[in-house]
């Protein structure tokens, strides 16, 4: 089972619970790349407008991810997830490209439909019929990291002769996160990894949409190998000082309990599990490739 982190993006991931700046993300970055873990992940927002109306202010996804692509060597590089209403099905594909050069194949391109209103209304974007214009989107996308040329002409977008010149050295690993049937059906059809989160120890909820990841892939005549399931989860670190906000889904523990609950997601025939670290800095990382380092003894 790979194991990978969320990096550092807004709100109060910095240190001290202040917004993180660049130097915060490279840190977390390199160490999670030294530590041997296998990935590491960026959130894709504008912002995030809390219940009582609090903003949480968010650096722009891709651009840091890219950043991150520059100074790390090893890990795999993705967003959980890139919103698709945020740029346009051509450009999204054309940054993937290029990205996977700048990383020397390590990127996983995490996607999704978006879903946080606030953001959408603030910056003058449709809320309506989300699914159907990412399904457009998604078949864009999917086909020119293909290395194919594509006509489509959908009711949300078209595009004619388009193609990515250069094209992609490799099939860049498209990643999509979603639960409901038609997300599902999608995953199945062009993806090579989904995901579900967030969880702190397995739950009967966490089964039951493995489950329905397996029945997707049986109606579209794949097998459950085709797919890589990954997880997000929430851990918190007892000996640091706690976040503002603390999910109250996380789990808190020790190194050696910790080992014990990334052995139970991989008894569950999880690939790849994503680490939401309470609080997001480079000692949390560390402890989660110690906890790594027990599962294999």
């Amino acid at each position: 089972m790979k194991i990978g982190v969320m990096l550092p993006v807004g709100g109060e991931d910095g240190p001290n619970s202040s917004m993180p700046r660049w130097q915060d993300v490279r840190a977390a970055a390199e160490t999670a790349d030294q530590a041997g873990l296998d990935s590491v992940w960026l959130a894709d927002h504008f912002f995030y407008k809390a219940p009582d109306d609090r903003i949480y202010g968010m650096h722009e996804a891709w651009t840091l991810l890219s950043a991150v692509a520059a100074v790390t060597t090893h890990v795999e590089l993705g967003n959980l997830v890139l919103c698709a209403s945020f740029r346009d099905p051509g450009l999204t594909a054309k940054m993937a490209a290029t990205l996977d050069e700048v990383s020397n194949g390590r990127l996983i391109l995490g996607v999704g439909a978006g879903w946080h209103d606030p953001e959408y209304n603030a910056f003058g974007l449709p809320t309506d019929h989300r699914v159907g214009r990412f399904e457009e989107w998604l078949e864009i996308v999917a086909r020119l990291t293909q290395g194919e040329t594509v006509t489509f002409n959908g009711t949300y977008h078209q595009v004619d002769g388009a193609v990515l010149e250069p094209k992609p050295t490799r099939r860049i690993p498209l990643l999509i996160a979603g639960h409901r049937p038609r997300m599902m059906r999608l995953t199945a059809q062009y993806a090579d990894a989904w995901n579900t989160a967030w969880y702190g120890a397995p739950t009967t909820q966490l089964e039951e949409r493995l489950e329905t990841l397996a029945e997707a892939l049986k109606s579209a005549g794949k097998p459950r190998e085709a797919m890589a399931a990954t997880v997000g989860i929430v851990v918190r670190d007892p000996e640091q000082q706690s976040v503002p906000d603390p999910d109250g889904r996380a789990f808190e523990g020790s190194v050696s309990q910790l080992a014990d609950l990334l052995t139970s997601y991989q008894k569950l025939g999880v690939d790849h599990l994503i680490v939401s670290a309470e609080p997001m800095t480079p000692r949390s990382i560390e402890r989660l490739a110690e906890a790594r380092q027990l599962m294999s003894n």
